[in-house]
């Protein structure tokens, strides 16, 4: 936190304890239906997966009204994962939003929400192996929305280095390879991520965002419902469980798997995707 000269007021310590508000309560949100999406869960059938490398991405596509789910394998690692609709690049998870909705890190029955005009549920979380974590004594918790993601950028402004296996380039590089684009058309719609399995915080102290060895074992996972068609695209971070560092090429990776699960038919009668925002655009803009 910066020095400062200014002394503070005498009536410094009745500002601070001012109680604060809630920005935007969330009780008025949609709900989303578990119980019928776990149900539908139970008997879906895998149709597909994708191994990602460690220190590498890959894309997936998941249908409207399908599952996917991201499973630690072989040993503890985070990643991180973007998410498009799948027939709109423009309409993407929007980190800010979600943050502001449901706070700095997300668990069982809540959504990653879309950009805006739309600002709608993308894909909600129906299952968080994690979910036992809480919030630790440093104000650590699990899957946040609160860093970026770690790109070759930052690592170039802060130490010199040129690194170029960052979750940014990974997810750069498997956009344009799924995609069939160039590297440079694809960067400009990599965007703010959900940091799946990470452990990360504010300090008390400094404000400053941190990182701490993820909890997560192999066999842990979290899952989604698809609220409708979906591009993915999950980085397993070069940080392996980001204990010490987040882009280097000495911390132990590991892979994550990625599955996606069809409903049976029927399943899931009375759903519908989630309509784009009814905010009227032509008052005010």
């Amino acid at each position: 936190m910066a020095m400062t000269k200014h002394p503070a007021p005498p009536d410094a310590d009745e500002r601070r304890a001012v109680a604060p508000v809630i920005c935007y309560p969330n009780d008025t949100l949609p709900k989303p239906d578990l119980a019928q999406y776990r149900a539908a869960r139970d008997t879906a059938d895998k149709i597909g997966e994708v191994l990602v490398p460690p220190r590498d991405a890959r894309c997936f596509e998941v249908p409207a009204g399908h599952f996917f789910r991201i499973t630690s394998v072989e040993g503890p690692q985070v990643g991180d994962l973007n998410l498009w609709n799948l027939n709109d690049l423009s309409e993407r998870f929007y980190s800010g939003k979600t943050r502001a909705l449901h706070g700095t890190h997300l668990t069982t029955g809540e959504r990653m929400w879309s950009s805006f005009p739309r600002l709608r549920p993308m894909a909600t979380i129906i299952e968080d192996t994690l979910e036992w974590y809480g919030i630790d004594q440093y104000g650590g918790s699990v899957h946040d929305v609160i860093g970026t993601r770690c790109d070759p950028y930052t690592g170039n402004l802060l130490s010199g280095t040129q690194y170029h296996h960052c979750c940014h380039s990974n997810l750069t590089r498997a956009l344009a390879d799924h995609l069939g684009i160039s590297l440079a058309e694809a960067e400009p719609h990599v965007h703010d991520v959900l940091n799946v399995f990470m452990c990360t915080g504010f300090t008390r102290d400094t404000g400053q965002y941190f990182m701490k060895a993820s909890p997560v074992r192999p066999g842990d996972y979290l899952e989604f419902f698809a609220e409708f068609g979906l591009l993915g695209n999950l980085s397993a971070c070069p940080g392996g469980d980001c204990s010490a560092e987040h882009s280097s090429d000495e911390a132990a990776c590991y892979p994550l798997l990625v599955e996606v699960f069809a409903p049976k038919e029927g399943a899931l009668d009375g759903w519908k995707s989630p309509a784009p925002s009814g905010y009227d655009r032509s008052h005010g803009r």
